[in-house]
């Protein structure tokens, strides 16, 4: 037993040399390719062996022969052991370089598509996680270039509808400057009435900026959809009697929300104003709401003849004004974006469908707790 324990502690004292020695050559070495690590590790397993071997024959003075035997053994396993540690390098090396050109066709603009062949469990997991990451990339890549679509033509759409107005105003001011007005008050009244046009376009456009740079601030409070409902069809009323809707919010349950009660009704506004603007003369414009799988839908439905399918996914978008179907006015197309911000920050979501006659707009906001 006692020759058994020496023979451990010489074996032990002359592997701890070998790995230390190891560890230096690996920390020297750290920065190179993982091939010449995986090199190094078999050389300190080989040579941990050989050192143990040595200094326990050392001890128990072996014969030379022994000793010659002992030591070509190791060297065979030395060989073995490198030639593998190298072929598994270089296969994972490859394997890395091939990773690594997938990685940089993605990052430049390309798609990631993962190198064919096997792969350790490690270069796997960080495949999928490039491709997972890949897919990401490419999506917000379509949302940017979306986004820089809409934002090109939201400033041609802008300065063509400030053209109009500003030109209008400019010939006015002119005609009453001369004294050329035969009716200078009605010319008072027309200017007036553009101004408050670009007034409410401007608003818009601070309340977009505000809604795209995260400010807007919202405080919510606990109120009733019908009191809700009931404060922007009383808003909306004028608008519809000057164009010949008929305004209905039959079909309201009295169900509470949290929301912020100014910009949720902006919201509301703003569908209805673009309900009762592309809805025919002796036309209807419903409002409903009701409470479906613990949220709280707002609908408004009108006649507008519907729209088109294309134009479906974009109608929230910042300056849609919609073809064919639906004629727009002389909006800025930015009264549903605003909506969708303004929604969106209260952690609910938007959606339009088509429906006989005309098309719904639906807004699902969170049901308040009992």
């Amino acid at each position: 037993m006692k020759d058994l324990l020496l023979i451990a502690v010489f074996a032990l004292a002359g592997a701890v040399c070998a790995g230390l020695g190891g560890a230096l050559v690996l920390r020297l070495v750290r920065r190179r390719s993982v091939a010449v690590s995986l090199t190094v590790v078999a050389a300190v397993t080989v040579t941990a062996m050989l050192a143990g071997t040595l200094a326990v024959a050392q001890a128990m003075f072996l014969s030379a022969h022994d000793l010659w035997v002992v030591t070509v053994v190791v060297a065979m396993a030395a060989l073995v052991s490198l030639g593998t540690a190298l072929v598994l390098g270089r296969w994972v090396v490859a394997r890395s370089r091939a990773l690594a050109r997938a990685a940089r066709d993605f990052g430049d603009g390309g798609s990631f598509a993962a190198p064919d062949g096997a792969a350790t469990a490690e270069l796997a997991a960080l495949t999928r996680e490039l491709a997972a990451t890949s897919a990401k990339l490419d999506a917000s890549r379509r949302r940017e270039r979306s986004l820089e679509a809409s934002r090109r033509e939201l400033v041609a759409w802008i300065s063509h509808d400030l053209r109009t107005p500003l030109a209008g105003l400019r010939a006015m001011a002119e005609a009453l400057e001369d004294g050329m007005a035969a009716d200078p008050a009605r010319y008072h009244r027309q200017i007036r009435t553009e101004v408050e046009r670009l007034t409410t376009m401007v608003t818009d456009l601070f309340e977009l900026s505000r809604i795209h740079a995260g400010a807007l601030a919202i405080s919510p409070s606990r109120m009733s959809v019908y009191d809700l409902v009931g404060d922007a069809l009383s808003g909306a009323d004028p608008l519809a009697r000057e164009h010949g809707v008929r305004l209905v919010g039959e079909e309201v349950e009295a169900v509470p929300v949290e929301v912020d009660g100014k910009e949720m009704t902006r919201v509301l506004a703003n569908l209805l104003v673009n309900a009762i603007r592309h809805t025919p003369a002796d036309g209807t414009v419903a409002v409903a709401a009701e409470r479906r799988a613990g949220a709280v839908v707002l609908s408004v439905t009108d006649g507008c003849g519907g729209i088109a399918d294309d134009d479906l996914p974009r109608v929230f978008d910042t300056g849609w004004r919609g073809t064919e179907a639906r004629t727009p006015p002389g909006g800025a197309g930015l009264g549903l974006a605003i909506v969708r911000g303004i929604v969106e920050a209260h952690a609910g979501r938007t959606e339009v469908h088509n429906v006989p006659g005309g098309c719904r707009f639906e807004v699902t906001l969170p049901a308040a707790p009992h």
